[in-house]
Formats: C-alpha cells, structure tokens, sequence
C-alpha cells in the first residue's frame, strides 16, 4: 500500500558516522573514492564528514584536506556535522558544495529545534558538555526564531529510548520531555511541527517507536515532521525504521539515516563498532518492497558497500550486501544446479555470476528439474490461488475419507 506512507528523506551517514571510529590513517584518496560512488548510487542526501577537534575525533583530523580535493556531483545535498561555531565557520569556507546551516547535518527540515540528550553521561563524554549546557541554549534558540519571526518549530531529544550508563528511559520520560519543549514554544506563539527522535547507543526499539509517533499525533496532531536516527547496537534499527514508516501516514514526512554496510559507532558510548547503524542497503531493500520509491540503484549501493570493505580490510554489518536482493525477475532466480554455496565469496553469485562459485562441491548424481520452475521460466506463476495449479494435479493430495 504506497499511498499510505509518509514522504520519506535519507541522508547517507556512511562518511560520517561510519568513517569516526576508523583508523585515521585511511587515505584522503580512499575516502573520495567512495564519496565519488555513493554519488552514482542515487541517494540524494550525503555527509561527507565533521568537523570536530583531532582529539576527540583523530579520523576527521584532515577534513579540509578532504574537501580541498572532493568534486561534488550535481543535484545532491552535501552536509558535515558541526558541534560548535568554531566548526561551523570552518564547515562555510567550503560553501558550496556543502550546505551549511539550515537543518541538521542530516539536512533536516530548517526549523528551529530544542535538543537535549536524556543521557548527561554520555554528552559529558562525547561533546565535554552537560545535558545542562544545551537546555541553558533554549531561551537564547526561541528568542533568536521569535526576532525572526520563524512560524514552526521542532521538539526532540537524543538518547531518547536508553542510555548504557543511566539505563532504559520510558516513552512516558520522553513525552515528558517533548511536553516541557512545547510548552515553552507556545508560550512564544510558535506552532511545533516536527519532532525528532535520537538514539546514538542502540537502545531503540520499534514497540517504542510505534508508541511515541501515536502518543505524539494523539496530543499534537500539527506534528507532520518526523526525524530518527537509531543506532544498532541491538539489531533493532531496520525494525524501527520500519515502525515508524507503519505509524505514519501520507499527511506526513520522515527523515531517516544510516551507513552503508552499517558501519560507524562511537568511542564515547561503550559499544565501539558494534553500534553501527541501519544499513543503507538493507533499508532501501525493505523500502523498495514495501512500494516506497527510493530512488537508489541497490546494484551500485552493494558496490560501494563491497568497496568500503575492501577500504577498511573487513566485512561489514550488512545483510543485502552478502544474500544480495531478493531476485524478482526469472533472470534473477538462481541457477537451480548451482552447487553447494557454503562461502560469503560464493555467495557473490547473485552479483557475479557463476565464476563465484566455480569448483565448489556438486553431489547430486542428476541435474535438479521441477515443474514450479518449469512454470516460471514460461512466465506463469509457480502457485495459483484461485486456479488449478498445483490443486488439481494427480499428485497434489485430496480428501480421501467421506463422512456418513
């Protein structure tokens, strides 16, 4: 059912929240190699990196380097995440190609927004900052959208489902939250519309989700603009980005984030690489299937993920990188007497073809036939539901036993 989805956004986070916990003596080279792919994958939106101090965060040590030498490909929004003035004035020098200001680094929609992160701990040792220092930010953010006479704002919170130093934050802890924001908007004469919701250390979950968009449209039914961004340290973000397209509606849009391959993770939360984040490809996969249009060559997407692998000298988290899509043309059905697949190389196979799986073990002592197959190669369904086949075929069980 396309239609009842919301409008959905994604910003590709590969460059940033994948490439933070890397060694940073990846080549400047190696990262423009990759940025020059994901620009022929078809995604639209990319960070391609932050700009932040070298200590915190050694692999971003050679941003200007990297935007000295990067080649922007027309008609995609380029953005870099910065944490303080000092980062956003070096972020403008390179103005275009990257879009500065105005939204997130995610590109987000350009309204004004209260944040906190629910975890002091955390922002205490990710940013050096309290919880305390972005609330005392408030008064000074809804001051400076009422001189300009901004009409819409955002509500939000970071960390918004669980902290791995604090533990599990309830939606009712969320909500709370959201309503002390909102009452301070109103109290300006400034309508909220959007609402984000942030989890950088995989507390997400999509029962969460679920509940807090519904909570959310129940009490302020204006909130039309939604943002998450779920980390995946637990497995759960594809599931939540999942819950959240279901409980949102065509009246709605939807920013989402990820990383191809589902590589990135933060230093500061305790989980390393293991946080990761919902891959790019497995996301778009779910998407495309669900009727959302994407947008997204998923070919070249697997391409880049296989060349970040190659890049970081490992496999990544991914799924549709390894399995590949599910084939849905006759000419993407696998070879019935292909032999034993046993290797993630072999796997390949439904990229590569049959040199992936070249000498691998054969045991069976006569070619595999099946008349379903047979069916399909003639462009009929191999079941139908309302017809004759299988039903009816002399092999096909029937009721045997009469009553009376």
């Amino acid at each position: 059912m396309p239609g009842r989805y919301p409008k959905m956004a994604w910003t590709e986070q590969g460059m940033r929240e994948g490439m933070q916990i890397e060694d940073e003596h990846i080549s400047i080279d190696d990262k423009i190699k990759l940025l020059d792919a994901l620009g022929e994958t078809g995604l639209k939106a990319i960070v391609v990196g932050s700009f932040v101090s070298p200590r915190y965060t050694p692999s971003m040590a050679r941003m200007d380097e990297l935007m000295a030498k990067f080649k922007p490909k027309p008609g995609i929004t380029y953005t870099a995440l910065a944490l303080n003035e000092r980062g956003v004035e070096r972020a403008r020098a390179y103005s275009p190609p990257l879009t500065v200001g105005g939204g997130d680094e995610g590109g987000g929609p350009a309204r004004p927004g209260l944040g906190v992160h629910m975890c002091d701990v955390f922002i205490r040792r990710n940013t050096n900052r309290s919880s305390m220092d972005e609330m005392s930010t408030w008064t000074r953010t809804i001051s400076r959208a009422m001189e300009r006479g901004v009409k819409e704002a955002s509500m939000g919170a970071n960390a918004s489902m669980g902290s791995n130093f604090l533990g599990d934050f309830s939606v009712d802890m969320y909500m709370s939250m959201l309503e002390h924001q909102h009452a301070l908007w109103a109290d300006a004469g400034i309508k909220v519309t959007q609402c984000s919701i942030g989890d950088p250390m995989g507390w997400c979950h999509p029962a969460k989700v679920e509940e807090i968009v519904y909570r959310v449209k129940e009490k302020w039914p204006e909130v039309t603009h939604w943002s998450g961004h779920y980390h995946n340290s637990r497995g759960m973000a594809v599931s939540c980005h999942y819950a959240h397209l279901r409980a949102l509606g065509p009246e709605d849009d939807l920013h989402l984030d990820g990383t191809i391959g589902g590589f990135g993770g933060c230093p500061y939360c305790g989980n390393g690489r293991a946080t990761g984040m919902a891959p790019t490809e497995d996301s778009m996969h779910m998407m495309e299937d669900m009727g959302i249009e994407t947008g997204v060559d998923l070919d070249k997407l697997i391409e880049t993920v296989w060349m970040a692998e190659e890049i970081l000298g490992r496999q990544l988290w991914g799924h549709v990188s390894r399995a590949g899509p599910r084939p849905k043309t006759v000419a993407k059905l696998y070879n019935m007497n292909a032999p034993f697949v046993e290797t993630l190389e072999q796997a390949r196979h439904f990229k590569d073809g049959p040199k992936a799986y070249e000498g691998a073990v054969y045991p069976w002592r006569e070619p595999i036939i099946s008349p379903y197959r047979d069916r399909i190669d003639k462009g009929l369904p191999a079941y139908e539901p309302n017809g004759n086949w299988p039903w009816t075929e002399p092999w096909f069980p029937k009721p045997t036993h009469k009553k009376g």
